[in-house]
């Protein structure tokens, strides 16, 4: 019974440097003397003491914070802006060996990426146009990250803090907006009001009857309104016949 004893314990010791488990969400890059072999997994994984090592990898999505950074926009207007960026590694083996640490590498290549992109744009694209400027952002790193067997799948624009100076600044922009939109519709009201009474002047000057019929409408019209002065207006026509 000694004698099964102490290889008995010897396995219990090292097994959990020999068999190792990886659940569905991971794999494993193997290196055997230094070097790599393709990522193993899910699964039990065997592994020569000594001789091989393994690295685990996660394969889920990743939800990172980009931090607040300071943005100048193409209209000389500085902004806090932060965002939340979505990724997950699509190959283990480029995960761990064309990068140092691809979590803090992805990291920092989304605040640079989130100030160059938006460092293009203006305040008012910045606001109305977040789902297109979140597409370019994330398009950029994903053709960055591809290298580093990195996928992004997206980025979220959060928060886009403005100073409270250039809040009462923009709202005033704004109503100046509203005020010139507002005349430029009472203008283009006017123009086509002019160009109606233009076309029914052309229309009656082609029959007098018609200017006849118009007229006594008129009348009409000053009949219902029980005044007591009526005054009637006398077409030049009339005054031509009479004459």
């Amino acid at each position: 019974m000694a004698e099964f004893a102490l290889p008995l314990v010897f396995l219990l010791i090292f097994m959990p440097y020999v068999f190792r488990v990886l659940p569905e969400y991971q794999r494993g890059v193997i290196y055997t003397l230094g070097r790599s072999s393709p990522p193993k997994g899910p699964g039990l994984i065997f592994l020569l003491p000594a001789i091989q090592r393994m690295v685990r990898v996660d394969m889920r999505v990743q939800t990172m914070n980009v931090p607040s950074q300071d943005v100048i926009s193409r209209d000389n207007i500085s902004v806090k802006v932060n965002a939340v960026m979505y990724y997950r590694v699509v190959d283990a083996d480029k995960a761990i060996n064309q990068v140092q640490d691809f979590n803090r590498a992805t990291s920092e290549l989304s605040q640079t990426t989130l100030r160059a992109v938006l460092g293009k744009h203006e305040l008012d694209e910045m606001l109305s146009e977040r789902d297109k400027l979140s597409t370019d952002i994330r398009n950029l790193l994903d053709e960055k990250t591809e290298h580093w067997g990195v996928k992004v799948d997206s980025v979220e624009l959060k928060n886009i803090d403005i100073d409270p100076s250039m809040i009462h600044a923009i709202g005033r922009q704004a109503e100046a907006e509203r005020e010139r939109r507002a005349k430029i519709i009472s203008a283009e009201g006017e123009q086509q009001a002019a160009d109606k009474l233009v076309e029914a002047a052309q229309k009656l000057a082609t029959d007098p009857g018609a200017m006849q019929l118009r007229y006594l409408a008129a009348v009409q019209d000053m009949a219902d309104d029980k005044t007591k002065t009526i005054l009637l207006p006398l077409p030049m026509e009339i005054l031509k016949r009479l004459m």
